[in-house]
């Protein structure tokens, strides 16, 4: 009976003296719902430790499916805001500036150009904003527990305006500002993608104004621009990581990003951050999307390298030896 309490006595000893987390990391599997191939990779990359978080396409044709293994796995799920790619889910939008003349979103760089020249109604693209995030109710229950948008039409000049206060007027806390540190000095990425991660940051940049005002927030330090697809190695893992373990000791690489919001009377807060990723079974020809079919990006190798890179033995256990602790947006 002694020797019970002593070892009780030093058990929880050990437990106060764990250190703290140096950070709170969300990876999240973005895409989720675009076709099941796809979501049980998202799954079991999230069974294996390697993604902690999903974002869900509730145009993809294969949502519903996605939000029933989300359900049956207990996977802490959030909106991804599809404005770019498929049919839309409002159902008064025929004929609508947000598409083109087959009834189709007008794509990634399509959006932009239309956005660019003015002819967008904001109207209708907070329409479908809203559609969106009742769709994601009926679907899986409850609110997203963060919003964000497919390839970051969220932060696009005009659409970041309506997005937070369709975000605020449902209560939405949590969203993704994609700025990256280090980014400019990743020399091996193909100068069209170093160019349009260019203009995604400035936008980013041009969007924590408008996010503030209201009432919104995100995480220290977000990653995944410099680290997807082939870019994507233990090694790219780690100096991507670097710079928010960095960021735990000094708050100078994440300043324009803190929000004095989440700032505690503590003299110790872990850097929260956020990982975006890509991981899956590649899809088929002919099988999902969001009403097109699957593009080349969802039918690439590259998501199964994602998927097995996330759960490499060599990258969990980087984040035990560093104090990374993965959680949900849920979890801040």
């Amino acid at each position: 009976m002694h020797n019970f309490e002593n070892s009780k006595i030093l058990a929880l000893q050990g437990e106060e003296k764990m250190p703290q987390p140096k950070v709170k990391l969300v990876v999240t599997g973005d895409d989720f719902g675009y076709c099941e191939r796809r979501n049980q990779g998202i799954v079991d990359c999230f069974k294996a430790g390697g993604i902690s978080n999903v974002s869900l396409l509730v145009n993809a044709v294969s949502a519903e499916h996605a939000a029933e293994l989300a359900k049956r796995n207990h996977i802490p799920i959030g909106l991804h805001a599809n404005l770019s790619e498929g049919l839309p889910v409002s159902q008064d939008l025929k004929g609508s500036t947000l598409l083109n003349k087959d009834g189709f979103f007008h794509g990634k760089m399509g959006f932009r150009d239309v956005l660019h020249s003015g002819q967008l109604k904001m109207s209708e693209l907070e329409a479908e904003l809203r559609a969106q995030v009742n769709r994601f109710c009926e679907l899986v229950g409850h609110m997203p527990y963060h919003m964000d948008g497919h390839q970051h039409v969220h932060v696009l000049p005009e659409v970041r305006e309506v997005f937070a206060q369709v975000l605020s007027d449902f209560g939405i806390t949590y969203t993704r500002v994609p700025i990256e540190p280090g980014l400019k000095f990743c020399s091996f990425l193909p100068s069209h993608l170093r160019d349009f991660n260019a203009q995604v940051e400035k936008d980013a940049l041009e969007s924590i104004e408008v996010f503030h005002r209201h009432g919104i927030r995100w995480p220290d330090v977000y990653l995944g621009l410099s680290t997807m697809g082939k870019n994507m190695s233990v090694s790219n893992l780690k100096r991507a990581l670097d710079f928010t373990l960095q960021a735990s000791l000094d708050d100078s690489v994440t300043s324009p990003l803190i929000q004095s919001s989440d700032a505690t009377t503590d003299s110790y807060r872990p850097v929260t951050a956020e990982l975006m990723v890509h991981p899956g079974y590649p899809s088929q020809p002919h099988q999902g999307g969001c009403g097109e079919g699957p593009d080349d990006f969802s039918q690439s190798a590259d998501r199964l390298h994602e998927l097995n890179t996330l759960r490499d033995p060599l990258v969990l256990n980087y984040y035990r030896q560093q104090g990374i602790h993965l959680c949900a947006f849920k979890d801040f």
